[in-house]
């Protein structure tokens, strides 16, 4: 039985289609900062709620915004079944630390596969998708829309999924050999 692979839709934003979870979130996380990723994520969230336009000035970067984010989302929805592939190796003393943990607990920043895991079985990537074309389409809109799905739930998942991918690419992943 042939295998239905998945299309991260990197072209818009990559500028090519790449195949593999790891090098879109390479990709991503290259293209832009963490921190424009968490910033901007979180402006969108606070804009949501407000009676004005978020990036009125120049509406297309949240456009592209959205096309990268949704990516690197399609690429975590794979890594709950890269974890039993893959492992993490030790992260070194000097990279360790309190603020490299973010929001991270202990256990999420000693394997980051967790957080990935914890994501997609409590949101499908569809949830995800959804909560993020919901937030940048109220952070759009020129009026305050009653909303009655869960945002903040989802929003927290994604920060943490920012995270768990900056800390994979800091550390060495290896294959599991078997």
């Amino acid at each position: 039985m042939k295998k239905n692979k998945i299309s991260f839709e990197t072209t818009f934003w990559a500028h090519q289609e790449l195949k593999n979870p790891f090098e879109v979130i390479d990709a991503f996380l290259g293209s832009e900062s963490l921190s424009f990723y968490k910033q901007t994520l979180s402006e969108i969230v606070f804009y949501r709620s407000k009676d004005e336009i978020y990036q009125k000035e120049c509406p297309g970067d949240v456009f592209f915004t959205y096309t990268a984010i949704r990516s690197f989302l399609k690429a975590c929805s794979c890594l709950p079944y890269k974890s039993k592939k893959w492992k993490i190796t030790e992260i070194s003393a000097e990279k360790r630390s309190i603020l490299s943990q973010a929001s991270l607990t202990v256990e999420e920043y000693e394997n980051p596969f967790i957080v990935f895991q914890n994501a997609f079985e409590e949101h499908s990537l569809a949830d995800f998708e959804f909560f993020l074309c919901e937030i940048i389409h109220l952070a759009l809109r020129p009026t305050i829309v009653e909303f009655d799905f869960d945002l903040l739930t989802p929003y927290i998942h994604v920060i943490k999924m920012l995270d768990a991918s900056q800390l994979l690419l800091e550390s060495k992943v290896e294959k599991i050999n078997e």
